[in-house]
């Protein structure tokens, strides 16, 4: 796998992918403290399966009454008559399993609330160890001990648990599958994670409902660790359409990038840009780099402008030099000299004087292109100084300075790669010296 590649994909996850979290709510649910109104109905309905020990009055009270408790929040109170149940259960008084799984709901709540998760699992392990609970009772319960154990990131036993509850389930639902896949992502078994988050997904779609961002995430990650490039493509594709973000547009010129799509690469990026999205100085200049890359200088040029104007694109050397070399190629000379004027003044180097000698020579500006590239070559650091001397040369010339042109075309000569040039140079001149001559004579 390439660096780059490394790179991007932990960029995607430098975040867990979901936040885990049990709704307050169901939690509540599972703890009793919105059975009791439906108590009877719930009960009847199962008793075709299981035989339900009968719930009495009084103790029917005494949960209600604890239930009222910590509905105000006032949960030492509830768990003082809790206790005071399990310590008066001997003889007549003995609570029967659903009693005490009932108990058992709403011990496990207020050590929920008091966040105190490990109590809370051993409470609702009790619910279920009774026997004779209400089916409903134990899948809800059992389910509740799986995202517990997620909770608290003990992801085998979740998985176990989850896996219990998806034994007694008839109707498993998406975020069962989804909590599934992101069990087996923590343990890195990514082959059953995007089986289950698949299946999520699909789940959803069969109901013409809209999956959620989260696991559109997860599963782009996963066939991008799979490397399933068109898997991941098709992904963030469903995530611009029902979730437009700017990252996603980022990363899917990404893709397009590793496939080879430069068009839909550029494509991707410039959509970014259009609907104001970008807001990073690298963002800036990525778009302008494809721009060049598609030999489309002026929008270069037009997106560094605007990053300048809008002060996202850093005021450097290199960001500047950049902004010239796209007007150049765009053939707006005229906004290509200040450009790298800037550039070359920001620079420690005599490169960028020399070079922009030779946009002012473009610009017939002749005497600051000899005075510019003077400079740089004084300065040194010229990357190419025979193109600077070749370009300092045909300066002097369309200034008449014909000696310090000669001296300048040797001087390029000496170097191999322009020797040819620098020789065609000095014969153009010295037919151009003769032909005044003689029209002067004449």
């Amino acid at each position: 796998m390439s660096k780059a590649n490394v790179i991007f994909r932990a960029a995607l996850l430098a975040a867990p992918v979901l936040a885990l979290q049990v709704g307050l709510t169901q939690l509540q649910q599972s703890a009793g403290l919105q059975a009791f109104g439906s108590a009877a109905a719930q009960e009847e309905k199962e008793q075709e399966t299981r035989r339900t020990p009968a719930l009495r009055n009084k103790v029917y009270e005494e949960l209600a009454e604890a239930q009222a408790f910590a509905e105000e929040k006032q949960l030492g109170e509830a768990a003082k008559v809790l206790d005071g149940m399990l310590k008066r259960s001997s003889g007549k008084n003995e609570l029967n399993s659903y009693e005490l799984a009932n108990v058992y709901n709403l011990y496990a709540f207020i050590h929920y609330s008091n966040e105190d998760y490990d109590k809370a699992l051993q409470a609702y392990e009790n619910v279920v160890r009774q026997p004779e609970i209400p089916l409903a009772m134990e899948i809800n319960t059992r389910y509740t001990i799986a995202q517990l154990y997620f909770v608290q990131e003990r992801w085998r036993e979740g998985i176990a648990a989850l896996k219990q509850w998806f034994a007694m389930s008839d109707t498993p639902n998406a975020n069962a599958y989804v909590l599934l896949s992101q069990g087996y992502y923590q343990l890195k078994d990514y082959d059953e994670a995007l089986r289950n988050i698949e299946t999520a997904i699909s789940m959803y779609r069969e109901k013409d409902k809209v999956p959620k961002e989260q696991w559109f995430n997860l599963a782009r990650f996963l066939y991008m660790e799979k490397n399933q490039l068109d898997k991941a493509q098709a992904a963030l594709e469903e995530l611009l359409f029902f979730y437009p973000k700017k990252q996603y547009w980022v990363q899917l010129s990404y893709i397009y990038s590793e496939r080879q799509n430069e068009s839909r690469q550029l494509a991707a990026m410039e959509t970014a840009y259009d609907l104001d999205m970008l807001e990073k100085d690298g963002e800036y200049r990525n778009v302008a780099s494809l721009f060049l890359a598609q030999n489309v200088p002026y929008k270069a040029g037009k997106v560094l402008k605007e990053g300048f104007e809008e002060e996202i694109v850093e005021d450097n050397s290199k960001n500047w030099e950049l902004l010239a070399g796209a007007w150049r190629q765009a053939q707006e000379i005229d906004w290509a000299i200040p450009a790298m004027e800037k550039a070359a003044s920001k620079s420690d180097s005599g490169d960028l004087y020399a070079r922009l000698g030779s946009i002012y020579l473009d610009g017939e500006q002749f005497d600051k292109a000899i005075e510019s590239i003077n400079k740089g070559l004084q300065r040194g650091g010229v990357k190419r100084p025979d193109n600077a001397r070749l370009v300092l040369g045909m300066a002097y010339f369309n200034t008449n300075q014909y000696e310090k042109a000669r001296d300048a075309f040797r001087a390029a000569g000496r170097d191999e790669r322009s020797k040819e040039y620098a020789r065609q140079w000095m014969k153009y001149m010295n037919s151009e010296i003769d032909r005044q001559k003689k029209l002067a004579e004449g």
